[in-house]
């Protein structure tokens, strides 16, 4: 049998070959070979067990040839350091929408840190941002929602093996929290405008409802922005995932929709306008 450091090599070499990250070679190989990034260069000259092997070599296949997202295969998404269980039910948890839940828990701290808060999430997908905020902010009381049951069904198996004080309920946007207030909303809904061409690895198996946002990605946005003041609290704050052009868009519709409020336009990583926040709190350290 070849060692770790030939099989790394020789494959991350066949991704490249067929214009696939060399990258998630290596994550199925850990993940295959039940080791992490540090075993695995410890253990680069050890040949691998033929049948964790065999599984490997199977796994690299069906993405590099099937175009199947590697978290398919291996079954689970990290998000916010937490191990999240996906399948093609659920838009796969993306980088994107950690920092969206990072910014979220910090405005938490500054805006509701001595309160009890509600929190909705509206599209919620895997649960991994109802359910991060949740666990991460001892003062969260989460309900999310989403059109599709499947998806919900996955949230509820993240819940069960995670925890986290959240209800899921089935239903468009906010049809399911009818009556409800809330003191935040997130969302990440989907954005793509229809007409846009996927990469194969997304386009064919990430589910087309949690993808696609209308003619120019914006539909969700809409509906959800004019039902907004329904379920708000008097002091409130909302946060948005949206795509990098978009920004400007939504500010427009905000703008029609609420007075008096801070309009917060924060950037991803990249450098990119990433998340959009709306908010009339102040902090409450602030002096009055």
């Amino acid at each position: 049998m070849p060692t770790y450091q030939k099989i790394l090599r020789v494959n991350e070499q066949y991704a490249l070959d067929n214009d696939k990250e060399p990258s998630a070679v290596k994550r199925l190989l850990l993940h295959y070979s039940g080791m992490n990034s540090t075993q695995l260069v410890a253990n680069l000259q050890t040949t691998m067990p033929n049948k964790s092997y065999r599984s490997f070599l199977r796994a690299v296949d069906q993405h590099v040839i099937h175009n199947k997202p590697i978290q398919h295969l291996m079954e689970y998404e990290y998000f916010f350091g937490r191990s999240f269980y996906v399948n093609g039910d659920v838009l796969i948890p993306r980088s994107e929408t950690e920092e969206l839940a990072e910014n979220v828990i910090s405005f938490i701290d500054e805006y509701f840190a001595d309160s009890r808060i509600n929190v909705l999430d509206i599209g919620t997908g895997s649960g991994c941002l109802a359910l991060t905020l949740a666990l991460e902010c001892d003062n969260v009381k989460a309900v999310a929602t989403d059109i599709s049951e499947q998806a919900l069904s996955i949230a509820r198996k993240n819940k069960e093996r995670l925890g986290g004080d959240v209800k899921f309920k089935e239903g468009n946007l906010l049809v399911p929290v009818n009556g409800q207030t809330f003191d935040v909303v997130v969302s990440n809904p989907p954005y793509i405008p229809n007409t846009e061409k996927l990469d194969p690895v997304v386009g064919d198996h990430e589910p087309p409802i949690a993808l696609f946002g209308g003619k120019n990605g914006l539909d969700y946005y809409k509906d959800i922005i004019r039902d907004l003041p329904n379920v708000l609290n008097d002091e409130f704050l909302v946060a948005f995932e949206h795509a990098s052009h978009q920004g400007k868009h939504l500010k427009k519709m905000i703008k029609k929709t609420f007075k008096n409020v801070r309009i917060i336009q924060m950037k991803d990583m990249q450098g990119k306008d990433r998340m959009l926040f709306i908010t009339n709190k102040k902090p409450e350290n602030a002096s009055s």
